[in-house]
């Protein structure tokens, strides 16, 4: 490959990360083609993009961002998984296929700046799913109001109530 071309790549693999956050890394040594590509149409399904990139060349592109911070991880084969929007949803995807096979392995990622290990991808794999986080966010949120609703509701209850009383004692006596 030429100098030109290696340039060319490198430039396409700034923009490709330009905007993510979060990346992971795998090694893929002994996997089959058929699993391999198993594995390829799941990511594709995801909207994730997983590539096998020259490890001088991805050293390159992650100069001057927060990936620069793996660039010792990137030995061996490596591949590169990362998706825009649901990094819980990759990390679930990537933990699982790896429980299903040893010949593939979490390396390291970055997520949102900081480094994680094996433990750290298994964490975000162990999150509920998005909809999951927002749905108990949005209850939270909607407690206090609805717990204020009630007793609101409850006073103007007895208000009504006592009224009545009154009403009632003031017609009887």
């Amino acid at each position: 490959m030429d100098r030109n071309r290696k340039e060319e790549i490198v430039d396409q693999l700034r923009g490709d990360l330009d905007g993510i956050n979060s990346v992971f890394l795998c090694s893929f040594k002994g996997l089959t083609v058929e699993k391999d590509t198993n594995l390829r149409r799941q990511m594709r399904e995801k909207g994730a993009n997983y590539s096998v990139v020259k490890n001088t060349l991805l050293k390159l592109a992650f100069v001057d961002t927060d990936f620069a911070q793996v660039s010792d991880k990137l030995n061996g084969n490596t591949a590169l998984a990362y998706h825009k929007d649901d990094i819980v949803g990759l990390a679930k995807l990537i933990d699982e296929f790896a429980k299903d096979n040893d010949a593939f392995e979490f390396k390291a990622g970055v997520v949102e700046g900081q480094v994680i290990e094996l433990d750290g991808l298994k964490a975000l794999a162990d999150m509920p799913p998005k909809e999951v986080l927002v749905s108990k966010l949005m209850y939270m949120l909607n407690f206090p109001v609805q717990g204020l609703a009630t007793t609101l509701n409850g006073v103007l209850r007895k208000l009504v109530v006592a009224f009545d009383q009154i009403k009632q004692q003031k017609e009887n006596g």
